[in-house]
Parts: structure tokens; C-alpha cells; sequence
């Protein structure tokens, strides 16, 4: 008889990160386009955040779709509510190596939403098979269900977010560039300039600048790559993933703030949205 001895590899941050971007690329050309041209002019950079999507339902939850990274040395430290989107948030740090980014997981509160959409999310997470979370590569498994244009585009009507998850899955939404690493720009709004300057519509939401140095924080964001997604009835072409760009604020003790302002995030999220892209 042969036997073989079962062995587990303790994650680490790379390898739960890069599959995260290798996949998030396939849906975001112009996060590889935009680097591309912040390398060229000699900019270098670290990832602020990435930021991930889940229905509050079992197996696939908030903190669920968290143990991956909790395995791998990120740890829980700043909790959020989003009462007019209808979702809770939780926000890890890395625990021994702050280059690493911020993970910031989200998840739709599905029981404040109509019946009709809470029958269409349990039909989504029914069709997933037994041990799906076992793997900890579930978190860019991508869409692992079946689902129709029409199923899509209802969840839209009360949920732009449902509606994401419903169309792409278990993947990163968006990858963050941390503006203080970047060396040749004087701020946030001279980076947008450029990015607008290259061809990139920005998330105007809230305005293009969400936050102030008085809250500690500034974002800005591009708006989604469109992608041709294949749903069971007909394809539709949505919008998918975004660039997110951030910059920080020291705290009163000379460290950076690390934590979200949730009036940003509530606007950062509507980069997926249809209406702020005219469709």
C-alpha cells in the first residue's frame, strides 16, 4: 500500500496577496496601465489597501472571507457601518510588517433588503459546493455560481453592490497606491490632474477628492474598467474593478492615521457603479 504523509504550508502575505492581484489585473487593465506610467516617471510605490466584497451569509462572510489573511499575520482593527448601502465593514493590518497592505473586507447586510433579493442571494450561495471555503484560494475564486443578466440587473435596482458580487465573485474590487510613497507629485489633487491628463475618468461621488487632512485621510478614485461579462441568459458589458489612490495623515504622535473615514468609503464605493458611469 502506498501512503503519503499530508503536509500545510503556512501562508504567507505574498502568497495570499499575489493571486489577488494576478486575477484583479484580468479585469482591470488600466491598474497595470496607470503603474505602468507612474513607474516611468521614476515612481515606485506600496499598496495602501485592497478592499474585497461577500454577502453576510454562511459559509462566505465578512470574517469568513477574513481567516486567509488572519492566517497570514493581518489582524482585525477598525470596524464600520454603511446604514444607507446596507453593509458592515472590518478593516486588518498586518501584524508584524507594516509595509504590507491594509485588508478591507466588506459584506452585504442581505436581511434589510426585499424578499426578492434575499431569494435571489440564497439561490446564489446554494449553488456553491460542500467545502468551498476550505481552500483558502476561495477569496479569488472569481464568480462561483451561475446567474442570470436578469437576476443581475434586479439586485442592481436595490443594490449596485449585490449586484457586483453577483456578477464577479470573490475577488479584489480594488487595489489602493499609497500617494506618500509616490516621489514625484506634491499631493493628491496634482496626481489626479495627471491621471485625468492620461485619459482616466475619475469617481467624482463626493467630489474627486473624498476626505481632507482634517479627517486624516484623502482619496480619490478611476472608475471601473467595463468588462463583457457572460451571464446564462446574454452577455452585458458592467463595470468591474478600479484603481484607488490614498493619501495619510499623521496622527498627534508623528504616526500615520491607518484607519478609513467612512463618509470616503461610502462614495468610493459607488466606482462600480453604473450611474456614475452614465449607464
Amino acid at each position: 500500500m502506498n501512503t503519503t504523509t499530508a503536509t500545510t504550508t503556512t501562508p504567507t502575505p505574498g502568497s495570499v496577496l499575489a493571486p489577488l492581484w494576478d486575477d484583479y489585473l484580468t479585469l482591470n487593465t488600466q491598474a497595470e496601465a496607470i503603474t505602468r506610467l507612474l513607474r516611468e516617471r521614476g515612481d515606485d510605490f506600496l499598496n495602501d489597501h485592497i478592499a474585497l466584497r461577500t454577502y453576510d451569509r454562511a459559509p462566505i462572510g465578512l470574517e469568513a472571507m477574513a481567516a486567509p489573511f488572519e492566517a497570514a499575520g493581518w489582524v482585525a482593527r477598525g470596524d464600520y457601518d454603511f446604514a444607507v448601502k446596507k453593509l458592515r465593514a472590518k478593516h486588518y493590518e498586518h501584524a508584524t510588517d507594516p509595509s504590507q497592505p491594509k485588508v478591507f473586507i466588506s459584506e452585504l447586510r442581505t436581511a434589510e433588503f426585499s424578499a426578492e433579493v434575499q431569494a435571489a442571494i440564497d439561490g446564489l450561495v446554494g449553488q456553491l459546493p460542500a467545502g468551498f471555503t476550505d481552500d483558502p484560494a476561495w477569496v479569488h475564486a472569481g464568480r462561483p455560481w451561475q446567474v442570470s443578466a436578469a437576476t443581475y440587473e434586479r439586485l442592481a435596482v436595490e443594490s449596485e453592490y449585490a449586484a457586483w458580487v453577483a456578477a464577479f465573485g470573490f475577488r479584489a474590487n480594488h487595489f489602493t497606491v499609497d500617494i506618500a510613497t509616490l516621489r514625484s507629485f506634491a499631493g493628491i489633487a496634482e496626481l489626479n490632474a495627471f491621471l485625468e491628463a492620461n485619459g482616466y475618468a475619475l469617481n467624482e461621488s463626493g467630489g474627486r477628492i473624498k476626505g481632507s487632512p482634517d479627517v486624516l485621510l484623502e482619496q480619490s478614485s478611476t472608475l471601473a474598467d467595463r468588462v463583457e461579462v457572460m451571464f446564462t441568459d446574454r452577455a452585458m458589458t458592467i463595470p468591474a474593478c478600479y484603481l484607488e489612490f490614498a493619501l495619510r495623515y499623521p496622527l498627534p504622535d508623528g504616526t500615520l492615521y491607518q484607519g478609513f473615514v467612512a463618509a470616503s468609503a461610502d462614495k468610493i464605493f459607488e466606482s462600480t457603479h453604473r450611474a456614475a458611469q452614465g449607464s
